[in-house]
């Protein structure tokens, strides 16, 4: 259920066992996980649930119990098979056990037929009448170049997306995979420009649900969770478009890291905070504690799923503020000059 799904929106996802079926062009393209993918079809069909049960009961209770089974399948009460179909070629699920094999993983290539050709407008790609791909094409493909492992120098293949999450902007995804070693990274960059405010983004962690949100942290972003007396400045970890789970996980790896806690270095005193902390964050992780969650972006482009848009979350506050000049200072704004170029050399000259 943890596996990683790149599902794009010409993509249609199944569950055979459930005659259950997303069907192409129905949602965006997502970074996900199987268990995003079902919780999003869960949100999806309790939406109108209420109107539902007002205006046609008997519907609604098929629905009900529709979705009482895809809850079943989260808790992985019995096994099933979910098939993902693109053919763009350009979806993904993920092979836990790379380079290795993965026995109860599939993954079948195809021929298009001319239908699906011209679903994706692609009629005319064998012929010379269209030599130039459009900018909206480009945005539909998973780019790839060759790099080096950063762990064995090994040669590697970095693949890079343009990915537009839903009631925000389009982020530049990249992530690369060693098949020598096995080192998987991967990072997020914003597709657009800095944003003319700050953005401070607090979420009160009630529920285990919590922690299936997409969150996307930029490089900019510091993160804090008053209640454990914890701050991660900017910078650390960098770039991240995950879950709020992943996320926590992440930031646990890092303390869990740290060299001053480790080896000769630590001290008893040391230790046992790591650890009472750690215990901390591992139950605000499984939903046991409720916190607060912040993110504090003074470029703006850092982003947190609202899970009722677009209505208001009671749960999510946003706000804008202006920057100081500290920060434009950290974001190098100070010095930047992006107006009065050309009256100025009219004058020149």
């Amino acid at each position: 259920m943890d596996r990683e799904v790149v599902k794009m929106d010409c993509a249609t996802a199944r569950i055979p066992e459930l005659d259950f079926e997303i069907p192409a062009f129905t949602q965006k393209g997502v970074l996900t996980t199987v268990e995003g993918i079902i919780d999003r079809a869960i949100m999806g069909l309790e939406q109108d649930q209420p109107v539902r049960r007002a205006t046609d009961r008997e519907v609604a209770a098929k629905i009900d119990e529709f979705i009482g089974k895809l809850r079943q399948l989260k808790e992985v009460r019995s096994s099933f098979t979910f098939v993902l179909d693109d053919p763009s070629g350009n979806s993904f699920v993920e092979n836990p056990r790379a380079p290795l094999r993965d026995d109860a993983l599939v993954v079948s290539r195809y021929r298009r037929t001319p239908q699906q050709a011209a679903m994706l407008g692609l009629e005319g790609e064998d012929s010379d009448e269209h030599p130039a791909e459009s900018a909206e094409d480009l945005r539909n493909e998973v780019l790839q170049f060759n790099t080096n492992c950063p762990e064995c120098n090994a040669p590697a293949n970095t693949n890079m997306k343009l990915v537009q999450i839903p009631h925000f902007k389009e982020v530049i995804i990249m992530a690369t995979n060693c098949d020598s070693c096995g080192h998987r990274t991967n990072e997020v960059k914003s597709g657009g420009a800095i944003e003319a405010q700050g953005t401070r983004i607090t979420l009160r962690i009630t529920d285990p649900s919590d922690m299936t949100r997409d969150v996307l942290k930029s490089e900019t972003c510091s993160v804090e969770i008053p209640e454990l007396e914890f701050e991660l400045g900017m910078g650390a970890l960098g770039g991240k478009f995950t879950t709020l789970e992943g996320l926590l996980k992440d930031i646990r790896e890092l303390v869990e890291r740290n060299p001053f806690t480790l080896g000769d270095s630590s001290t008893p005193r040391q230790t046992g905070k790591l650890q009472e902390f750690l215990g901390k964050l591992q139950q605000v992780i499984e939903g046991k504690t409720k916190a607060h969650f912040i993110m504090d972006d003074p470029a703006g482009n850092s982003y947190l799923q609202n899970v009722y848009a677009p209505e208001d979350d009671p749960e999510l506050k946003v706000e804008r503020y202006e920057r100081t000049f500290e920060q434009n200072e950290d974001l190098g704004l100070n010095d930047m000059k992006t107006e009065g170029y050309e009256s100025e050399g009219a004058s020149g000259r």
